[in-house]
């Protein structure tokens, strides 16, 4: 059985210092998700909001 297409791979991107800090698979079918997700940022040693950004 093939794998659909229904999903992709995307990058979370900090809002604070605009860094690409992790790369997580989304799915797609019926629209793009507007995907927001506290995380740690490496660069600034705190949680700070991530948002959805695609290469």
């Amino acid at each position: 059985m093939a794998k659909s297409k229904a999903r992709e791979y995307v990058w979370l991107q900090c809002e604070s210092c605009k860094m690409l800090n992790y790369r997580t698979e989304v799915r797609v079918a019926g629209g793009t998700p507007k995907l927001v997700m506290q995380k740690f940022c490496k660069r600034e040693r705190k949680h700070t909001e991530h948002k959805l950004k695609r290469k």
